[in-house]
């Protein structure tokens, strides 16, 4: 009974059909006999309970055309099983996530939370840093469960990943220095999404306020900058800025970043941008109106108006429509830090 009441846990709706549990049981039954026995024991402790209005049918035993499932029945137990197994875990393990998630989370999780529980009562938690393939390997046995899989969501949601001293396996960051500014207490650094830009503004880091100039190489900084205190080991307050194409795919880079790692628009660069004539041929781009938003709150009413205006035409603003000598103008004589 056990795997069809966990089928009716998470099953969409609150009512269920005849057809549609003739449909859920069918794996576990074999004749109608066994099929009635199942949902008449089911109405007897009320997880089932008629649709009066519905009817019964006249086979015998008769059963009702539609039933109203009591899920709050299921809750119950689960929490139970909840307490249960988190006296019996690795106090490491928390598993307080899942009391506001459907049981069919927690199912699919507690294969893996065992290996983990049984892992760290061998081992204990790590002491120095490790690779993320290799921790996935000694906890669930897949190298590539932390980076592919749903490990990382697992490890957060019992409350572990930040203990477990997890090294990302994300490609190297790609960024420039400025000696003179290691030692500073606070510390810009400046990301730029194409190749071209990082290129042309790489000669004027060293006029500039700034501790790094970091190429983003398009995606590839929504999990590269997972690397940035590896590669740049130095306590101080760091603030990000981010260039990019002023392009709904631009945009949303920006955004995905920023949920990482916070990050502004450098506002300078992309307002000498709106200064210049569109490119045209971007309009097959899809819209992210929370990415979108979130853009658009640095910039002042007018200026909304027009990349509004400018991306629902289509139009776009690339990086390199700003030339070298343009670029290290804005980023040597711009007050950032005022």
């Amino acid at each position: 009974m056990e795997p069809i009441e966990r089928l009716l846990a998470v099953f969409p709706k609150r009512t269920i059909s005849l057809g549609e549990l003739e449909q859920l049981i069918q794996p576990f039954v074999r004749t109608y006999d066994e099929f009635s026995e199942i949902i008449l024991r089911l109405e007897a402790e009320r997880v089932l309970d008629m649709v009066k209005s519905k009817g019964r049918t006249t086979r015998t035993p008769s059963l009702a055309f539609q039933y109203r499932i009591y899920k709050s029945r299921f809750i119950e137990d689960y929490h139970h099983e909840l307490q249960r197994y988190q006296n019996r875990l690795h106090p490491a393990i928390q598993l307080d996530a899942y009391y506001g998630k459907d049981p069919s989370v927690w199912n699919n999780d507690v294969p893996f939370i065992l290996k983990i529980d049984e892992y760290l009562k061998t081992h204990s938690l790590p002491s120095e840093p490790v690779p993320a393939p290799e921790h996935s390997m000694e906890l669930v046995g897949d190298e590539k469960w932390i980076t592919e899989g749903d490990g990382k969501k697992l490890l957060e949601r019992i409350g572990l990943f930040d203990h477990l001293l997890i090294i990302p396996v994300s490609e190297p960051l790609m960024l420039a220095v400025h000696p003179a500014k290691i030692a500073e207490v606070v510390q810009l650094h400046l990301i730029v999404e194409n190749k071209t830009t990082y290129q042309a503004l790489l000669p004027a880091l060293p006029d500039t306020a700034f501790s790094t100039l970091i190429y983003g190489e398009g995606k590839a900084i929504i999990s590269s900058i997972e690397q940035f205190s590896l590669q740049y080991p130095v306590k101080a307050d760091h603030r990000f800025y981010y260039f990019g194409d002023i392009d709904r795919e631009g945009i949303a880079i920006w955004h995905s970043l920023a949920k990482k790692q916070p990050v502004s628009p450098a506002l300078p660069f992309y307002r000498a941008c709106l200064q210049k004539d569109p490119a045209s041929g971007k309009d097959y781009q899809m819209e992210r109106a929370d990415a979108l938003d979130a853009f658009l709150a640095y910039f002042s009413a007018d200026e909304k108006k027009q990349l509004q205006e400018l991306l629902a035409s289509g139009q776009y603003y690339p990086q390199e429509m700003l030339k070298t000598r343009e670029l290290q103008q804005i980023w040597r004589e711009w007050q950032w830090t005022s």
